[in-house]
């Protein structure tokens, strides 16, 4: 571990570390393009929107797990790099059952206010039903869905991304193969979809304790190795949660999205539910080489190593930025082709190809915006992470589909993301110049 994080070449370990994230990134992606795909095959515009109107509260969970993994992982990557591994492992036991409490919590709040929230998600009369119906599913499977993020963040901060990924990537596919049988053979429609990831989930996490219990060496599943100081649990909130208000934010935008189109009929809900699926392509593996430079970030700023932490950084925005650039223009050019895959109501393809342009055009910034994010993060800096967290796709974002809806009606609404990635752009520069690391 010490080796490839201190002597590697930045080059190795930042791909060593970070590929396997985006393979298990890529899966992800292609579970949520066949999910999309089997969910629009039904040919019920109703039941697509209504998926999509459910579909933020997985992410609101995945935000929820990401406080333990992604801000346990932070403080345990920078012990690591202290050299105090046995209070790394501590964080990391803590980190393991902390979010099985959240989870039961989340079950019960969700079940317990299932109409209000409904409501709030934007849900109508007409997909009411649908969207009910993936809510309940995923509502009951929260407990493993907010687990499964700790241990596979964590399982990075010693090196153990391939096993992480395999985890990931085996729950995944088996998502995919469960996907149609859920929903066709069964008959289970929206339920099913929900079904398929919630039964997948459960199978990814086992596999994660296995790679815990088996190949790691520092870290731990002992629920006697678990007490911390108010101030370690402190510093994993303090960061954990700025980095869950990425997923927090977007479940905001993808809900205030609908509620906006809505007005324009449940086609266009469903049109923007697919292209946000298909931009995905850009956002994943953006998140993928962030997220998995992550703990090499951490691990050289614990050191202190400041020439190797600035050329990491370096690399890192290189490389994110290069890719999304790349891959914003393929999605230009062929975002009608891509909707039509999933849906070919000429309707839906037209719209759909439109919200996929605008969606994908500023992802060069958001990517630039991500490393930054996950830098700060890294160095345990919360306020900069937190703040760009919360304005891209939640205040920034709030404010411009707002004043935009109004001046620009069914333009404006699309374009939102767009404005809203170059306006918290020029806040990163903002924030980089002010919060950058002093070393000396």
């Amino acid at each position: 571990m010490d080796e490839l994080f201190e002597h590697s070449s930045i080059k190795r370990a930042y791909f060593t570390l970070a590929l396997p994230v985006v393979l298990s990134m890529a899966v992800t992606l292609i579970y949520n393009m066949v999910d999309t795909f089997f969910v629009a095959k039904t040919g019920n515009p109703n039941l697509v929107a209504g998926v999509s109107q459910g579909a933020p509260v997985f992410t609101l969970m995945i935000a929820l797990g990401d406080i333990f993994g992604l801000g346990g992982s932070s403080v345990i990557s920078r012990l690591f790099g202290e050299r105090r591994d046995k209070l790394a492992r501590f964080v990391s036991g803590y980190c393991f059952y902390a979010p099985i409490i959240c989870g039961i919590i989340v079950t019960a709040i969700m079940v317990a206010f299932q109409t209000p929230i409904l409501h709030l998600l934007g849900a109508s009369p007409a997909t009411w039903k649908y969207a009910r119906e993936y809510y309940l599913v995923i509502a009951w499977g929260a407990v493993f869905v907010i687990f499964g993020l700790s241990p596979t963040n964590i399982l990075r901060t010693e090196g153990l991304a391939v096993q992480s990924m395999i985890a990931s990537m085996v729950g995944t596919g088996i998502n995919i193969v469960l996907n149609p049988i859920f929903i066709f053979t069964c008959g289970l429609g929206a339920a099913g979809s929900a079904l398929a990831t919630v039964t997948s989930t459960v199978i990814g996490d086992i596999l994660m304790i296995y790679y815990l219990k088996s190949k790691s060496k520092k870290l731990t599943t002992s629920i006697h190795e678990t007490k911390i100081s108010w101030k370690l649990q402190f510093e994993i909130y303090a960061i954990g949660i700025p980095a869950s208000v990425t997923n927090i934010m977007a479940t905001f935008a993808v809900a205030l999205t609908n509620r906006y189109l809505i007005v324009y009929g449940a086609d266009s809900v469903a049109a923007m539910g697919i292209a946000m699926k298909a931009s995905m392509i850009i956002n994943m593996i953006m998140i993928g080489f962030a997220f998995g430079a992550q703990p090499l970030i951490g691990y050289v700023y614990g050191a202190k190593d400041e020439e190797r932490f600035n050329k990491v950084v370096k690399f890192d925005i290189r490389v994110v930025a290069s890719l999304a650039f790349i891959l914003t223009i393929i999605l230009f050019i062929f975002a009608p082709h891509i909707i039509r895959i999933f849906m070919n109501d000429p309707k839906i393809v037209k719209e759909g190809a439109l919200m996929l342009r605008w969606l994908s055009a500023s992802t060069t910034l958001a990517g630039t915006i991500l490393v930054f994010t996950t830098m700060f993060q890294s160095m345990g800096k919360a306020t900069p992470a937190f703040w760009l967290s919360f304005c891209r796709q939640g205040l920034i974002f709030g404010v411009v589909i707002s004043i935009s809806a109004k001046l620009f009606g069914y333009t404006g609404i699309v374009a939102a993301q767009a404005v809203s990635d170059c306006l918290t752009f020029i806040l990163a520069l903002i924030f980089f110049y002010f919060y950058r690391p002093h070393f000396k």
